[in-house]
């Protein structure tokens, strides 16, 4: 089974390169890209954290990030605090099981800002807990094209980190008229699958909403 990663730079390369350490043989498309989006920065002073769900907002959040060096960092899991620490910032928390989790977990009282992309899981603070949203990246999607020989009449298994990715990989392969029971999908959470639809040979969710998980589970049904 021809197994496929289709996250953006720089994600990409480093998905690949777990995957391959793992023993899993691998290829990689990036069927989007991010960019940045202006945005302003609320006064830092009114805000006792940053609540990150993606290593994007380091990545793309531009200059805006020195005004608010000094905030501790509510991360969604070990990949996006190590890109905050990269960045020179502080790490507070980092989750496992999502962000609305570490949100769940924040000592009250507590104003949060989530700098988040275009496309974002919606949170529900609790008691005491708030925060302001800020967008700074977008989603861009790219065609299948250059990947499409590796899905046609064959086994293939399609590595999904992404409700938006999943969403544009289903059309995709609806545009280029592509038989989905020959592909199997292996998604890192049960919204990101349900985002690709049906129609697929199988689709497996991750035990965990984390790479390391989704890559193990990968490697098992590569075997």
């Amino acid at each position: 089974m021809h197994c496929l990663a289709l996250r953006p730079e720089p994600g990409l390369s480093a998905t690949l390169e777990k995957a391959r350490a793992i023993g899993l043989a691998i290829t990689g498309h990036a069927l989007s890209e991010i960019r940045a989006v202006d945005w302003d920065c609320p006064d830092p002073a009114a805000f006792d954290g940053l609540l990150i769900g993606s290593a994007n907002a380091f990545l793309h959040g531009g200059s805006n990030l020195a005004l608010l060096a000094d905030k501790p960092v509510y991360a969604v899991g070990e990949a996006t605090a190590d890109t905050a620490r990269a960045a020179g910032l502080r790490v507070a928390m980092a989750g496992s099981g999502g962000l609305q989790g570490v949100l769940n977990v924040i000592s009250a009282p507590a104003h949060l800002l989530r700098i988040a992309g275009e496309e974002h899981i919606p949170l529900t603070a609790p008691d005491g807990v708030s925060f302001t949203e800020v967008i700074a990246y977008r989603v861009i999607p790219l065609p299948l094209d250059p990947a499409a020989r590796l899905l046609a009449g064959g086994k293939a298994l399609v590595l999904l980190h992404s409700a938006a990715t999943a969403r544009h990989f289903a059309a995709e392969c609806d545009r280029l008229a592509l038989d989905r029971s020959g592909i199997s999908l292996a998604a890192l959470g049960p919204r990101i699958a349900a985002a690709a639809g049906e129609g697929w040979a199988a689709v497996h969710t991750a035990a965990r909403p984390d790479e390391a998980a989704l890559l193990a589970m990968s490697h098992e049904l590569c075997k």
